[in-house]
Parts: structure tokens; C-alpha cells; sequence
């Protein structure tokens, strides 16, 4: 039975990996609806999977700004007419600019909670306001959800909000078979830990690669038994 995937941010980082890693394999997901900012790198990677599409997969792509809330709506609506269901959900897409509590410009705040936390919201509402049944949804957290770390508030409170809204929706979706895993990564070698950890070695932590292995697990058989409302990934 075929399988659609839709990824947000699936320009770079995490939802590319997490993209090619599906993309690549032999497997059922056949239809990926990939999600993000109109950019060179996505129109690159954009390129490099139909130049070297080995299994005949359909990929579209739908460039916005998912802190444009009433964009995102409508756009729920176009998946829906043309693909028809999501089957796999990753809400990968992310946001900050990292600066001490004196510094944070609230429109800053405001979109950083727009892009992190009410955009999964918004995706997960209004597929579900248009009749679709998911399969999985994964939301893309993080550790510094988990506990505060200075000059990262806005993140960090966008993020523990994101762990929360998951618990809720595993116990009110179970009901239609849906499994919902919020995934909190440690460090990762991703443009966003760039400006978080701007000196920091990128070789030396976890890799994109990584955290889309974790996915693809989720996504399998086996990921059933993976009952965990926030699971941490990290080296």
C-alpha cells in the first residue's frame, strides 16, 4: 500500500535527512510532500532528487513561510485535494535567534512560537479539519525544551510547549490508530545549532543523518513499541 510523507523544513538539516532516507529506500512512501522557505539550498536538493530518483517517487514541493498562519491553512487544503491523505507527518520546521531576555524584540518571540509551535499545531488541525487520518506524526522538539539555558528562552519555551502539545495529541488521536512521538534531539550538526552554538565543532555531535535513522525506526514496524511521549535522541 503506498504512503505519503510530508516533511516541513525539508530544505537542509533534519528534514532533508530525513527525505533522502525515505526517498532512497525500497519501501511503501511513495509521494513526499516537502515543505519549506523558498531558498537556493532547497531548490538544489530539490534538484537532486529528481536527478537520482531510483524508485519512480512523486515529489512535490510547496515553498512558505509557515509562520504565515492563514497561508498555512490554505495550503492544508491544497495537500489534501491533490495528494489526498498524509500518511507520515514530520514537523521538522524551526526557528530562533538566540539573545538575552533584555534583547528579545517581541515580534521575534511571536515568530518564533509561530514557526515552532503554532505551525505543527496549525498542519495537525487543519489536515484533520479536512478529513485525514494519519498513520504517524512526529514533532521535532528538543532538549533545550527540557530544561532553560540562557539566551535561549524563546526556543527553549517554544520547545517545551511542543513536548506538551505531543502528550496531548498521542491521547486524543489514539482513538484513530494515529501514533504520535515528540523526538527531542541533543546537539546536532544543523544550521539552527550554528547560530545556538556558533563556535561550536560540527564534527564532533550528532549528524542529521542520525535523527532520520531514529525517524525511519519510528516509522517501521518495530516503532510501535516505541511508546514514549518524549523521546530523547542524542549522543
Amino acid at each position: 500500500m503506498s504512503k505519503s510523507l510530508m516533511v516541513t523544513g525539508a530544505s537542509k538539516g533534519i528534514g532533508a535527512a530525513t527525505v533522502e532516507r525515505f526517498f532512497y529506500a525500497d519501501n511503501e512512501v511513495d509521494d513526499f510532500i516537502l515543505l519549506a522557505r523558498e531558498s537556493e539550498a532547497f531548490s538544489a536538493f530539490l534538484d537532486k532528487l529528481a536527478a537520482d530518483n531510483p524508485h519512480g517517487k512523486k515529489v512535490t514541493s510547496y515553498n512558505i513561510d509557515l509562520a504565515d498562519r492563514a497561508r498555512t491553512v490554505g495550503l492544508m487544503k491544497d495537500v489534501m485535494a491533490t495528494h489526498g491523505k498524509v500518511d507520515l507527518l514530520v514537523n521538522n520546521a524551526g526557528y530562533t535567534s538566540p539573545m538575552s531576555i533584555q534583547q528579545i524584540e517581541f515580534a521575534d518571540f511571536e515568530r518564533t512560537i509561530g514557526v515552532n509551535l503554532y505551525a505543527p499545531f496549525t498542519i495537525v488541525q487543519e489536515l484533520l479539519h479536512n478529513g485525514n487520518t494519519f498513520e504517524l506524526i512526529v514533532n521535532i522538539a528538543s532538549t533545550a525544551g527540557m530544561n532553560g539555558r540562557p539566551g535561549w528562552l524563546t526556543y527553549s519555551a517554544s520547545k517545551a510547549a511542543v513536548i506538551t502539545m505531543s502528550e496531548v495529541m498521542k491521547e486524543e488521536l489514539a482513538i484513530y490508530g494515529t501514533r504520535v512521538v515528540c523526538i527531542s534531539p541533543g546537539r546536532c550538526a544543523t544550521d539552527l545549532r550554528k547560530t545556538l552554538a556558533p563556535d561550536e565543532d560540527p564534527t564532533t555531535i550528532m549528524q542529521p543523518e542520525h535523527v532520520a535513522g531514529v525517524i525511519d525506526m519510528l516509522a517501521s514496524d518495530v516503532g510501535r513499541f516505541v511508546d514514549s511521549r518524549n523521546l530523547v535522541v542524542r549522543m
